[in-house]
């Protein structure tokens, strides 16, 4: 196999990026006079007018506070959102994080107000929903006010000479133990439910198919998480680092053992990691990941992602859950306006997040149990008799509702554990750690960036896409499969200085 734990060079070389340095010189220039010509109109259409034709739809919506503070929480969305798109650096993190806040935060929610109709009932009094609105609003300054101050601080580089160690780079033995970790867990999870073809029929199949393996018990989920996280979580990484090799070095392009390998991480993929048997949120972490990964010096790529994601997340995303269930229980959704489904589908955060604080009114806050329970997700019930369960699950059946897998966003994790000061504080430490990330990323994939080997050009992806399932919530759903792609990180991750080696 060919080596992957290689260094920056001393000088430019041409293979090291995916363009030619005539190139690299040239795109930020013509970049800069066409953004120049998109940013009035992408600002006015995710600013005004899609919020206009939204307001301009039919519907029984009451036009109160709760109306126009969404329609200001949608607007200021879609302006930070217009300001990723158009900026000249890639901000991955804050990308996807105001992509998310504007369509299910902005855009769903102020449809829903307007047509009158939720996908979750509001079982508390109006003035919760005004509460839950203007709460997500505070959140939202608190993230950008964590990233002003991220902006503010100078990123120190890592001196090899003095520290001596470099940037974390991947291990190639331990890169070796992670590929056959992939193949060897991903197998076993593809035998545990009854071979590849499962894979392709629902994800009702699927989880009957886990079900019935055993691996459940007592009520407990435990088994059936790691289950499907050491199934899918290597496979992805391991594909992820291996592409990263690939677009980075010719020496690599050129080897066939790491060819083949690529190619048989991909068809492993296709199998455990395809849009059939996987939840639509899983699908886009590894659709996200993968072409960040793929494109990593491509602001056309970023930009397309975020400016393309708002037109699927409108249109095709409501629709995508066509193989939840088999074809005896899929029932298709009927609507005469594009917006309807926003009403009807999926986009719950802002009820629920009413919902929640309602129930805290009713419970008190917990001070920290919930987010214990998501930390210590690993621990079985048998074990933790007073585990707490999901959020969302705890809030549905305080509601009286039958289906419970119901969303606790971000936000509202942290108000039922500490309250507004814990929100504030927790979403100002987010946007500051998405900040600081995000630079760092642009150093990782820069041309005197740590080279082919780099941990964080693939690690900055991957939790890019994985920021949509941790802000949709609950948390507890979501730490598993985060956990295991930490392990995965630390068996591959070195930091030993490489100094006198380059890539070729």
């Amino acid at each position: 196999m060919t080596s992957v734990h290689e260094a920056a060079p001393s000088a430019p070389a041409p293979e090291h990026g995916p363009r030619a340095p005539g190139r690299a010189r040239a795109e930020p220039m013509s970049w800069a006079m066409l953004s120049r010509a998109l940013a009035v109109p992408l600002i006015l259409a995710l600013v005004c007018f899609l919020p206009a034709v939204i307001a301009a739809q039919p519907g029984s919506g009451v036009r109160d506070t709760a109306y126009w503070l969404q329609l200001v929480l949608t607007c200021y969305a879609g302006a930070r959102l217009a300001t990723m798109i158009l900026s000249t650096r890639r901000r991955l993190l804050q990308g996807v994080f105001w992509m998310f806040v504007y369509i299910a935060m902005g855009v769903a929610p102020f449809a829903q107000a307007v047509i009158g109709q939720t996908p979750t009932p509001v079982v508390g009094p109006r003035s919760d929903l005004v509460t839950a609105v203007a709460l997500i609003l505070v959140g939202c300054a608190a993230f950008d006010l964590g990233a002003l101050l991220a902006s503010r601080r100078t990123l120190r580089r890592r001196v090899a000479a003095r520290s001596g160690s470099g940037p974390a780079v991947v291990h190639q033995g331990r890169f070796g133990l992670l590929v056959l970790l992939a193949f060897a867990a991903s197998g076993y999870y593809i035998l545990k439910v009854g071979g590849p073809a499962v894979f392709f029929t629902s994800r009702q199949e699927i989880s009957a198919s886990v079900a019935a393996s055993g691996v459940v018990s007592d009520g407990s989920n435990v088994g059936s998480a790691f289950l499907k996280g050491f199934g899918t979580v290597p496979a992805l990484l391991a594909l992820l680092f291996c592409t990263r090799r690939l677009v980075t070095s010719r020496r690599a392009r050129s080897s066939p053992s790491t060819v083949l390998i690529w190619a048989g991480l991909l068809i492993l993929n296709v199998i455990v990691n395809n849009p059939v048997s996987n939840a639509r949120y899983w699908f886009l972490t590894v659709l996200v990941s993968l072409l960040f990964t793929a494109f990593p010096s491509s602001a056309a790529m970023y930009r397309s992602v975020l400016a393309m994601g708002v037109a699927g997340a409108l249109v095709l995303f409501p629709y995508a859950d066509r193989f939840r269930y088999d074809s005896a229980g899929y029932r298709p959704v009927d609507s005469s306006s594009v917006f309807e489904p926003l009403a009807t589908k999926d986009y719950d955060q802002t009820a629920m997040f009413a919902n929640t604080i309602s129930w805290v009114d009713a419970r008190g806050h917990t001070y920290g149990r919930q987010l214990a329970g998501s930390a210590l997700f690993f621990v079985p019930r048998s074990v933790w008799s007073g585990k707490p369960e999901d959020t969302g699950v705890r809030v549905g059946q305080w509601m009286g509702m039958n289906m419970t897998n119901l969303s606790a966003p971000l936000w509202t994790e942290l108000w039922v554990d500490f309250g507004a000061p814990g929100m504030v504080g927790g979403l100002a430490l987010i946007g500051y750690a998405a900040a600081r990330t995000d630079r760092r990323y642009a150093r990782a994939v820069s041309r005197d960036g740590p080279g082919p080997g780099s941990v964080l050009a693939v690690t900055a992806p991957l939790v890019a896409g994985y920021t949509f399932i941790l802000l949709r919530g609950p948390l507890l759903q979501s730490v598993g499969k985060l956990a295991v792609a930490a392990l995965c990180l630390l068996l591959v991750t070195s930091f030993r200085s490489q100094r006198g080696r380059h890539p070729r």
